[in-house]
């Protein structure tokens, strides 16, 4: 759903003249409206905590959650939807920001929670996660990208607004593999 040519087989052919009817069965593909997605890192959380139903927001988090929420209300955007992760400190920042922005549908996700899509390059002293789970974050996260990061389908035919509610290496990771 990123590349609308990628939708069509282009071993099909007109039954009549042979030719491929490229250019019709492209218009039907192509995406008439645009996804808007707001990528959004969780709040400040207790870091002391030892498993993760222990890092819960701070009071600052508290607030900085309270305040985008605020921000994202003021906007006057239709969201379709939060997407987020299933880590206590993303849960918490998504309740917080969704008191301002009633009705919008929660949708939890273990694709999106924190960890370690790629060795650091250059390497840093404070985080050295286990080889493995460069491959195991990896592939989560790229299965996350791939599922969440698309144009609008075609049939959609108003823009949508959408939140996702992370961390910051999931973040970097989409951000990076967008571009």
């Amino acid at each position: 759903r990123r590349e609308p040519l990628a939708l069509i087989n282009l071993k099909k052919k007109n039954e009549e003249t042979g030719e491929e009817e490229l250019a019709s069965r492209l218009g039907h593909c192509k995406a008439k409206a645009t996804r808007h997605i707001f990528l959004i890192r969780h709040s400040q959380y207790n870091v002391d905590g030892r498993a993760d139903k222990d890092r819960t927001l701070t009071p600052l988090g508290r607030e900085q959650a309270e305040l985008t929420g605020q921000r994202l209300a003021s906007l006057g955007l239709k969201f379709d939807q939060i997407i987020h992760s299933s880590m206590t400190r993303a849960t918490e920042t998504t309740e917080i920001i969704s008191k301002h922005l009633p009705g919008v549908k929660k949708i939890s996700t273990d694709l999106l929670r924190e960890g370690a899509p790629i060795e650091p390059d250059p390497p840093v002293s404070h985080w050295k996660p286990e080889a493995v789970q460069y491959y195991e974050d990896g592939a989560r996260i790229e299965a996350a990208f791939r599922n969440f990061i698309h144009r609008a389908d075609a049939k959609q035919e108003e823009d949508s607004y959408e939140i996702f509610v992370c961390h910051a290496n999931v973040i970097r990771y989409i951000v990076c593999r967008y571009l």
